[in-house]
């Protein structure tokens, strides 16, 4: 039984990847999961958010995606999260450049897992803020992708550049690619604008949108800083409840898909 590998991607910054990666992880962990959490994104807010120093590391998701270390002698168990984490630092912002001229340069990271996948239940890819070579490694490397957004106007116009790309990889790279779902992040239901979106997002996407919505949430701003999950920081704050039930909902679907 190999690990289901989860991207969470979505070209836009800001829209909660890196929260939702993080709390996915612990909610997944505390559920009793096997999980990688393997930070793609050159800022290293999911390593921080982890507890683990990207200043201080030997080695990186980096030297993975360049062939000169392996997964297993990179990742680290994150304390405060109760998963294994493959860091990342500003190093990786080069790994862009230096893999131009690589061979399989789209497959790096799928051929590293690889060796791995037995490993874990769980294999989350936090994606970085665009469309590039790190995103892609990510999406050739996933099963399927969750995709962060916020019920906003611009956020639909970028959903469709996200759902080409996704098409894209799946015809040319990686046939079994799919859309796990669409989760609503940082959500104000007192903004109509927000409900007008979330509504709209309902119309297109049908069973593919979670049910769960992330609410705006201080206590999931203020967890990064004190490098842990909020769901194993504060379980009682509504943004810690809702990626709780997240973590339901993704076990529920993916026990359907297996059934």
């Amino acid at each position: 039984m190999t690990a289901r590998i989860l991207a969470v991607a979505n070209q836009k910054g800001g829209v909660g990847k890196t929260t939702t990666s993080v709390n996915l992880a612990g909610g997944l962990a505390s559920a009793g999961k096997r999980v990688l959490l393997i930070d793609l994104d050159p800022q290293g807010n999911a390593t921080m958010g982890s507890g683990i120093d990207k200043r201080g590391l030997q080695s990186s998701v980096y030297q993975v995606l360049l062939g000169l270390t392996t997964v297993q002698a990179v990742r680290q168990k994150s304390e405060s999260g109760g998963y294994d984490l493959v860091p990342a630092n500003r190093e990786l912002a080069g790994a862009e450049v230096e893999m131009v001229g690589l061979d399989n340069r789209e497959t790096r990271l799928k051929s590293a897992l690889a060796a791995i996948a037995a490993d874990y239940d769980f294999i989350l890819l936090d994606c970085p803020p665009a469309l590039n070579l790190l995103t892609l490694n990510g999406l050739v490397a996933a099963d399927a992708v969750m995709i962060p957004m916020q019920c906003e106007y611009y956020a639909l116009e970028g959903l469709s550049d996200l759902v080409e790309t996704i098409r894209k990889v799946r015809k040319h790279l990686n046939p079994r690619l799919e859309i796990e779902g669409l989760l609503r992040t940082m959500y104000d239901p007192r903004n109509s604008l927000a409900q007008q979106v979330s509504e709209q997002l309902q119309q297109h996407f049908g069973d593919k949108l979670y049910a769960t919505i992330i609410p705006r949430n201080v206590r999931l701003a203020e967890a990064p800083s004190y490098g842990a999950p909020a769901v194993n920081l504060d379980k009682a704050c509504k943004g810690s409840q809702a990626y709780i039930a997240l973590t339901d909902e993704l076990l529920l679907r993916s026990a359907a898909a297996l059934a």
